[in-house]
């Protein structure tokens, strides 16, 4: 059984706990859907993480004790849904204008730049979670030989659609930002558009896959 812990006087957080793992996350996600197909009376919010999800509600209609009592009582219902992963392929761009950190990555792992890239096309990502800044979201999947850890200070004047990795995440920058994570690709996709009805690309669960485009 997960655990249930407050989160002040509007939010419970369900913690799965445990390393990050695709099995635990799939756990938080699935309890997500079920509180969405049925929401308590009061919920407000939910937001989904690595190993936990919070849920955020209305401390006049509601409190914790009653909206941790509804999600556990839906785990069971939680656990049984197997709907597969929606899939996404994300063209990238790896000249050197638009991954100024390709060549560093190379050096540090001992590859050359084609299999610097052809490491990163070879993986599998998936969303685990929403963080940081509107739009970002955290991938899992990073191949072994790429697992750098972060640039020992932030650099600024990154554009939108940046690909960057750290660790064994990866992500695809919405706003322009500073990061200290390795630039080593550029999209066109849109990932975060305010106009769309669902203004995010991605939901956790989903995967992705990188296509290299000229």
């Amino acid at each position: 059984m997960p655990a249930v812990r407050p989160i002040g006087e509007t939010a419970v957080l369900i913690d799965f706990g445990g390393g990050i793992s695709i099995a635990t996350n799939e756990r938080v996600i699935a309890l997500d859907r079920a509180l969405a197909a049925r929401p308590p009376v009061g919920m407000i919010e939910t937001v989904p993480a690595y190993v936990s999800l919070m849920i955020v509600f209305d401390p006049l209609v509601t409190d914790g004790e009653a909206i941790a009592a509804h999600a556990l009582a839906l785990l069971d219902t939680a656990s049984s849904d197997t709907r597969p992963p929606r899939e996404h392929v994300i063209p990238v761009r790896y000249e050197a204008e638009c991954a100024p950190d390709l060549a560093a990555v190379a050096a540090a792992t001992g590859l050359t730049r084609e299999e610097v890239i052809a490491q990163h096309l070879s993986g599998e990502y998936r969303v685990f979670m929403y963080g940081f800044g509107p739009g970002y979201a955290y991938l899992g999947g990073v191949p072994p030989a790429l697992q750098l850890p972060r640039k020992p200070r932030a650099e600024r004047g990154h554009p939108v659609g940046s690909v960057i990795i750290a660790g064994a995440q990866c992500l695809i920058t919405t706003l322009p930002m500073p990061t200290g994570w390795w630039v080593i690709g550029h999209t066109a996709q849109v990932i975060l558009d305010p106009a769309r009805a669902q203004p995010f690309l991605f939901d956790p669960g989903d995967v992705i896959r990188f296509e290299r485009v000229p």
